[in-house]
């Protein structure tokens, strides 16, 4: 049964799944499948005056609405294009004294989309906002308690001149901002800055080895090819990171979106015996020392936690070194354990300019990756990114440069040529390898010449680390 279809796309019913979307021709890694712009999308509360609410970037100095003083925008371009979808927040939060929270704006900026254009198929959109799933049913008592709290907000801030909606269809909206949401990114996609709803997109199922993956990119979500895919395959996206156990990633998608994962990697556990690899050789550990070495992981990853929340950096340091200590006797090189604390260690030391020390963990965490995730994975790519710059920065020019065509390999596919980090990527590449030619050359001129441009210009420093993984790709309360 076909609802909508693109040129190159078609709403179907997958078996045991409810809808998903079917390749309708051939395409190979790294095409664009289709690219969706935002049906509505908001900023996150925390940062609403340092993000643009229409392209979502990052900018030192914004514009900020004259009349609601909440909106900011790069510059008039983006604060005109935003009026259609700006005007009636822009009264409302005039009126209500205050902008109430980012759930709350994106349902109403959906509201007043369908107040617009009424709820029926938006142009380009495959489904209407009102097939899209609301799993309310299958929430606990929690959920229903922030759904009541929600829908009570919502009701304050909306306001009488407009349309008015039932209080199960405002629930209904709710329920799919919390099941469908995605995470919108800054243009370096580097961190998550918003939250939108993509039609096309909610409709392609989970699998934990997808063949697509999604990127935002210049104001629109790409829905991108990970593997040759052929004309009536299911395009799959993966809902979490690949880096658990697959009881750990069952556990998580049945918490989150309320089905049984029953893909390939979870039924035959594929890749589970890489992740919790321990050391092999004549003194294998036994079971007892290899629980108390993962508890003891378990309990320093909070200890961690709480000190970068702290912004202690060299106490993080010197946790993750404790713990490589019991680690590394006891747990196999793919453990993902190990690769946690790798992980963390090579991104904090990197930050305090501690380059050979971070150059080190950055390898073998990647050497531990490259065994577990998809070749074409784009955290896979972003960690082969820093592993490279890591290197680079610690004059081990050769590893550098090789890690970094490697992640720029990895990322042409998953984020394409467009992207500005794939762009900042190729400019590092350009960059390392005219110092490699230097290096190959004549080694101590390299040297003596990186000296001298160090003493003049302080290297360049890492971003400070933050607690948060690479964003995923859907926004969920956790």
């Amino acid at each position: 049964m076909t609802k909508g279809r693109m040129e190159s796309v078609e709403v179907f019913t997958s078996e045991g799944k409810g809808r998903g979307l079917k390749a309708q021709k051939e395409f190979l890694p790294g095409d664009v499948i289709f690219a969706e712009p935002a049906y509505a999308a908001v900023v996150f509360d925390s940062l609403t005056h340092i993000i643009c609410h229409t392209c979502f970037k990052r900018q030192e100095r914004l514009h900020r609405c004259g009349q609601c003083k909440f909106a900011y925008y790069c510059d008039r371009t983006c604060q005109r294009a935003a009026w259609l979808n700006h005007k009636n927040e822009c009264s409302a939060i005039k009126k209500h004294g205050k902008a109430p929270t980012e759930n709350i704006r994106l349902a109403a900026r959906i509201m007043w989309k369908i107040e617009r254009e009424g709820s029926g198929l938006a142009e380009g959109c495959l489904v209407s906002i009102d097939d899209l799933q609301n799993h309310v049913d299958n929430f606990g008592e929690e959920e229903k308690k922030e759904l009541r709290a929600d829908v009570e907000s919502f009701l304050e801030f909306w306001p009488p001149q407009s349309q008015q909606f039932g209080m199960q269809y405002i629930s209904h909206i709710f329920g799919v901002i919390s099941c469908n949401g995605f995470t919108l990114s800054d243009q370096r996609g580097l961190q998550a800055v918003g939250v939108g709803i993509f039609p096309n997109l909610c409709q392609a199922n989970h699998d934990c080895w997808p063949n697509c993956t999604v990127i935002f990119n210049n104001g629109k979500i790409e829905l991108r090819a990970l593997s040759k895919i052929s004309p009536g395959d299911e395009l799959t996206v993966s809902y979490v990171d690949f880096l658990n156990v697959s009881e750990e990633r069952r556990k998580q998608l049945k918490k989150q979106y309320y089905f049984n994962c029953a893909c390939e990697h979870c039924k035959k556990q594929i890749k589970d015996d890489l992740m919790l690899a321990v050391k092999e050789g004549e003194s294998k550990p036994s079971a007892e020392m290899v629980k108390e070495v993962i508890q003891f992981s378990k309990d320093t990853l909070e200890k961690i936690n709480k000190a970068r929340m702290e912004g202690l950096y060299h106490e993080v340091v010197k946790l993750c070194r404790e713990c490589l200590k019991k680690q590394e006797p006891v747990l196999g090189d793919t453990n993902i354990y190990l690769l946690r604390i790798l992980s963390i260690a090579s991104e904090v030391l990197s930050y305090l300019q501690m380059f050979e020390e971070a150059a080190d963990y950055a390898k073998r965490m990647v050497d531990g990756y490259l065994k577990i995730y998809h070749p074409n994975n784009a955290q896979l790519g972003m960690a082969v990114m820093r592993a490279g710059v890591t290197h680079w920065h610690a004059g081990l020019i050769e590893a550098g440069h090789g890690l970094i065509c490697k992640a720029y390999a990895i990322l042409l596919i998953t984020h394409g040529p467009s992207h500005p980090i794939t762009k900042d990527l190729e400019v590092m590449r350009v960059q390392t390898e005219m110092e490699l030619r230097m290096f190959q050359q004549n080694e101590f001129m390299y040297y003596k010449m990186r000296e001298a441009a160090l003493k003049n210009q302080k290297i360049q420093v890492m971003p400070e680390p933050s607690n948060e993984t690479s964003p995923s790709l859907f926004h969920k309360k956790e």
